[in-house]
């Protein structure tokens, strides 16, 4: 996934291109290509779908118990 958005202290900094000969720039390697077109396919957003829910759950129980 790319982020198309700049953060306004990366203004003017160019982009290190995708590395495909890592000895070449051992000092200062560009990311490679498994971390730029990496697949996330399980994620933490199974695990989100449940915490989120039970923790809303939580907070209002605890807000009733200690307001009302």
């Amino acid at each position: 996934m790319e982020n198309k958005e700049t953060h306004p202290e990366d203004r003017g900094k160019t982009v290190k291109p995708i590395e495909h000969d890592y000895a070449q720039h051992e000092n200062d390697p560009g990311p490679s290509p498994e971390a730029v077109f990496e697949y996330d396919k399980e994620g933490a957003s199974k695990a989100m779908k449940w915490i989120i829910p039970v923790l809303i759950v939580i907070l209002l129980i605890v807000y009733w118990i200690v307001f009302y």
